[in-house]
């Protein structure tokens, strides 16, 4: 098990591409780390507005009756791709990893697997 800062390092140490990461918790919209980031990518501002994402995609599939788990959200910028990664299990219910990555240098594929595998590891 690691913890909230050590998880937020591996992401953006190992994962290829990555500009930074934060885990949000998204009924309060607060970042409770981040890690990169910049003048260019304020990650308690992506943190905020990117609770906003997951409560609209929550709610829409409350009203269209879907009883399923999202297990992630991307958002594909010219440049960059942001993913959303909600966890699950004993204490991680209502938060996300946020991840930025260079859409030049990333492999997605490759980032949501690492996620998953930090997800698992993560002890909030």
């Amino acid at each position: 098990m690691v913890t909230t800062e050590a998880a937020l390092k591996e992401a953006t140490t190992s994962i290829e591409g990555a500009l930074g990461a934060a885990l949000v918790d998204y009924s309060s919209g607060m970042a409770l780390g981040t890690l990169g980031g910049g003048k260019d990518l304020d990650l308690t501002v992506a943190a905020a507005g990117n609770t906003d994402v997951v409560r609209a995609k929550v709610r829409t599939m409350e009203m269209l009756g879907i009883k399923d788990e999202i297990e992630d959200i991307l958002i594909t910028l010219g440049t960059q791709y942001h993913l959303i990664r909600l966890l699950k299990g004993r204490g991680k219910t209502g938060l996300f990893l946020y991840l930025a990555l260079d859409k030049g240098r990333a492999n997605l594929a490759m980032a949501r697997h690492q996620l998953m595998r930090i997800e698992a590891d993560l002890e909030v």
